[in-house]
C-alpha cells in the first residue's frame, strides 16, 4: 500500500480521490523539522502546501518517489536533492491561472480607481465632498506590461485585453509567434518598464530574478505606473519599492507576496497609502483550493501507478525522469 503524506490542509476532494486508491494517507500538522523527518521517513509522495522541505528533510525519505506541490511555485523544495535521486517534482500547472488573474485585476482596479478612499467618504455621510477626492483612472488603451507568460500571464492578457488595453511582453523563453498569437506584443525589459502603465510580475525567484527590480528600475518608470507582484517576494527589492512610493516615483502598487513571510509587523510598507497589500492568497479562492488540491493528489495517483492520464507538463525534472 503506497503511503502519501499531506502537508498543509488540502481539500476533501484530493483526499478522496487518494483515499479511492486505497493509498495510506495522513495529515502532518506539526511542520517542525524534526517532526517532519519523523513522520515521512517511509512514505512514497509528499503533497505539500508552503512547508519548506529541504536536503536534511529529504534525505530522511528513504522510499521516496514524487513531491506534488500545492501551486506552481517550488522554491521551498530542494530540487537539487530531487534530482540527485531521480524523485519527481510535480507542481500544479493547470489550478491557479485563473484565481491569480482576477486577483492581479481586481488590485489594479482598486488602486486605479482609489475604491477604498470612495467607500470611506460614502460611508462617512460625505457624499457631497467627491469633489474633494483624488483623480482615478481607466485601464482602457493603457499599456500594461506582463513579466513572465506562462498559463498566468497569458490567462491576465486576456483579462486586459477585454479592457481593450494595450500589452507587452517580456519572457525571454516565449517566442515572438506565442505572444503575438494571444494578442500581444514582445518587449524588452528595459523598453517595457519605461513604457507600461501597470506592470505584473509572473516570473519564478531564482538568482536571476532577485531584485529584478530596484531603485534603478523604478527610477525608469512612468509616474502615473502602478506594480502588482503576485509571483514571489525579493523580486522587487522591497526597500527600493517603499522608497518609490514615498516619493511618489510611481502611483501605487499591489503585493500578495514579501521578501519575508509573514511581513514584519513594522515593515514600512503598512505605513503607505499607495500600496495595496494581501496575505500570498491570490491563488486561494474556493474554486482554485479544489482545482489545486484535486490535481497535485491526481500527480501523484497518475505517477505512482504510471498512469497515461499523468500531466507530463507538471513534472517540473520530466526530462531528467525521461517522461518526454
Amino acid at each position: 500500500m503506497n503511503k502519501i503524506a499531506i502537508i498543509g490542509p488540502h481539500h476533501q476532494d484530493g483526499w478522496d480521490l487518494l483515499q479511492k486508491m486505497n493509498f495510506d494517507v495522513f495529515e502532518i500538522t506539526d511542520l517542525t523539522k524534526k517532526n517532519l523527518i519523523k513522520e515521512l521517513v517511509d512514505v512514497e509522495g509528499i503533497a505539500i502546501r508552503t512547508a519548506i522541505l529541504d536536503e536534511e528533510i529529504l534525505s530522511k525519505c528513504s522510499k521516496l518517489k514524487i513531491v506534488a506541490r500545492h501551486g506552481v511555485g517550488y522554491d521551498s523544495v530542494d530540487i537539487n536533492y530531487l534530482n540527485q535521486k531521480k524523485i519527481a517534482l510535480a507542481i500544479t500547472g493547470t489550478s491557479n491561472a485563473v484565481s491569480v488573474a482576477e486577483h492581479v485585476m481586481t488590485m489594479f482596479l482598486n488602486l486605479t480607481k482609489n475604491i477604498e478612499k470612495f467607500n470611506v467618504l460614502t460611508k462617512k455621510g460625505d457624499f457631497h465632498k467627491k469633489r474633494d477626492l483624488p483623480d482615478f483612472f481607466e485601464i482602457y488603451k493603457k499599456n500594461i506590461l506582463i513579466l513572465g507568460f506562462g498559463r498566468i500571464g497569458q490567462a491576465l492578457a486576456k483579462r486586459c485585453l477585454g479592457f481593450e488595453a494595450n500589452i507587452y511582453v517580456y519572457d525571454p523563453f516565449v517566442s515572438k509567434q506565442i505572444i503575438e498569437s494571444n494578442k500581444c506584443n514582445k518587449i524588452d525589459f528595459v523598453d517595457g518598464i519605461s513604457l507600461a502603465d501597470f506592470i505584473s510580475i509572473h516570473i519564478p525567484l531564482n538568482k536571476k530574478t532577485k531584485n529584478l527590480i530596484t531603485k534603478k528600475e523604478l527610477k525608469q518608470m512612468k509616474e502615473n505606473c502602478i506594480l502588482v507582484n503576485t509571483a514571489r517576494g525579493g523580486i522587487i527589492n522591497e526597500v527600493d519599492l517603499v522608497w518609490a512610493l514615498e516619493k511618489r516615483k510611481i502611483y501605487g502598487a499591489g503585493l500578495d507576496v514579501f521578501e519575508t513571510e509573514p511581513p514584519l509587523k513594522d515593515n514600512p510598507l503598512f505605513q503607505l497609502d499607495n500600496v495595496l497589500l494581501t496575505p500570498h492568497n491570490a491563488a486561494l479562492s474556493l474554486e482554485c483550493r479544489k482545482r489545486m488540491s484535486v490535481e497535485a493528489c491526481e500527480n501523484i495517483v497518475y505517477y505512482l501507478t504510471k498512469n497515461d492520464r499523468l500531466n507530463k507538463n507538471n513534472i517540473v525534472n520530466k526530462k531528467l525522469l525521461k517522461l518526454v
